[in-house]
C-alpha cells in the first residue's frame, strides 16, 4: 500500500493506493458519511485489490484529511476526487461509492463524466422519500452520543485535529438536512453504466432501489438477502464478486 496527499481545491486529500496496475482504469473507493476508508472497505478493499490497481479516498474532514472552512458538500466532494485523479494522472476510472460515497460517485458522473467508465452505487439513495421518514427526523437535533461509538473512534484515532469531533459530527449532520438528491432528468443523462447495489433491508427500500435501477439509462440491479446498511460493508466476498462481474462487462 502507498499513501499520500494530494493538494486540490485547498485540501490535502488523503488518499491509498492498493494493487497492481493490471492496464485496466483503476477502482476509487468512496467512503460512507461520518465514515474513513477502513471502517467501510476494511472487509472489501483486499478483496478487490487481489486483482486490479485501488484509490481509497477520505473526504474532507474525514480520517486523515484535514477539514477546511467550507461545508461538506457532495458536489465540492466530486470536484475534489476529480482533482485527485488528474493529480495521479488518471484519465478514466471506475467507481465504487458507498452510502454518501454514493452520492458523490453520482455528482463526479454529472460534473465530470469524461472521468467515470462504469459506477457501482452501494446503499445509496437519490430522492428523500428512499426510505422511512423517520430516517430524516432523526437528524433534526441530533446530539453527538448518536453517533456511532465506532465512527467515533475511527475519527479520534486518524483525524489530525481529534478534538474538533464535535465539528465534524454537526457539518456531517447539516449535509444530509440539506439532501435533495436528483431529478430523473439529471440521472437519465449519466452514460456510464450503473450497478445498483443494496441490501434488502437497507436505509433505502428496495423498492427505492428498483426505481434507481429503472432511472439509470444503463444500469444493473443487485439486492442482497438478509442484509442491513451496516452488515452490507462486511460482506465483503459477494460484494466484490459482484463488483468484480459487473466492471469486467
Amino acid at each position: 500500500m502507498i499513501s499520500g496527499y494530494a493538494p486540490v481545491n485547498g485540501l490535502q486529500l488523503y488518499y491509498e493506493l492498493h494493487g497492481t496496475d493490471d492496464g485496466r482504469p483503476p477502482l476509487v473507493l468512496l467512503h460512507g458519511g461520518g465514515s474513513t476508508i477502513q471502517t467501510s472497505f476494511s472487509e472489501l478493499l483486499p478483496a478487490l485489490a487481489r486483482h486490479r490497481r485501488v484509490i481509497a479516498v477520505e473526504q474532507q474532514g474525514h480520517g486523515h484529511t484535514a477539514d477546511v472552512d467550507r461545508p461538506f458538500a457532495f458536489d465540492q466532494s466530486a470536484d475534489d476526487i476529480a482533482a485527485l485523479l488528474r493529480h495521479l494522472h488518471v484519465d478514466q476510472a471506475d467507481v465504487l461509492g458507498y452510502s454518501n460515497g454514493g452520492h458523490i460517485a453520482i455528482e463526479l458522473a454529472l460534473r465530470h463524466p469524461k472521468l467515470v467508465r462504469r459506477i457501482v452505487i452501494e446503499s445509496s439513495m437519490v430522492s428523500r422519500d428512499g426510505c422511512d421518514p423517520a430516517f430524516w427526523e432523526g437528524f433534526k437535533g441530533a446530539k453527538l452520543e448518536s453517533m456511532p461509538p465506532e465512527l467515533k473512534k475511527a475519527y479520534v484515532e486518524t483525524s489530525p485535529h481529534p478534538d474538533r469531533l464535535q465539528s465534524f459530527f454537526d457539518k456531517s449532520v447539516e449535509r444530509m438536512l440539506h439532501f435533495k438528491g436528483w431529478t430523473p432528468e439529471q440521472l437519465k443523462s449519466i452514460q456510464a453504466p450503473v450497478l445498483v447495489l443494496a441490501g434488502d433491508r437497507d436505509i433505502g427500500t428496495p423498492e427505492h432501489s428498483v426505481r434507481m435501477f429503472r432511472m439509470f439509462p444503463n444500469a444493473d440491479l443487485a439486492i442482497l438477502p438478509g442484509t442491513d446498511h451496516m452488515r452490507i460493508v462486511q460482506r465483503s466476498d459477494g460484494v466484490a464478486s459482484l463488483t468484480e462481474s459487473f466492471l469486467a462487462k
